[in-house]
């Protein structure tokens, strides 16, 4: 029986790093990772950048058609949220931000010796059942009341 969820990686690089990586995926200075990505397809996304990205697609289109725009806007707008999610970057296969579980692991295991180090500091592994994804509070969530 197949998985029936979809799988994502995110890497969180090393404050030299991060930069680089949202800037110029390219540079020689982050080549161990642009390799592994290569590789397997995959490329980078900074969440912090794919936050700000949801924040001005909602604005541009109307706010009533993005439940998570509050919650969105007020994580980028808060200077300790910016400084962790500048460092975190979402793993995306063939263009798809989740993917087969068999793809996940493979990145994972390619990735896996360079955790740990200054380039990738962590690494985690994503799924999409619901029952593992933390939602936003209450008071960010459309029709809670609270918004």
């Amino acid at each position: 029986m197949s998985d029936p969820w979809k799988y994502q990686i995110r890497i969180y690089l090393g404050d030299e790093f991060a930069e680089v990586a949202r800037r110029d995926p390219g540079d020689p200075a982050i080549k161990p990772l642009a390799d592994i990505l290569a590789k397997r397809r995959a490329t980078l996304k900074c969440q912090f950048d794919a936050f700000a990205g949801y924040v001005a697609e909602a604005e541009k289109h109307g706010t009533e058609n993005y439940p998570l725009y509050e919650w969105t806007r007020a994580t980028i707008g808060d200077a300790a949220k910016k400084a962790k999610y500048i460092k975190a970057f979402t793993i995306y296969v063939d263009g798809d931000e989740v993917y087969a579980k068999r793809k996940a692991d493979a990145i994972e295991s390619d990735l896996r010796p360079l955790v740990g180090g200054k380039l990738v500091t962590r690494m985690s592994k994503h799924d999409t059942n619901p029952a593992n994804n933390p939602q936003p509070p209450a008071r960010y969530r459309r029709g809670s009341g609270d918004a």
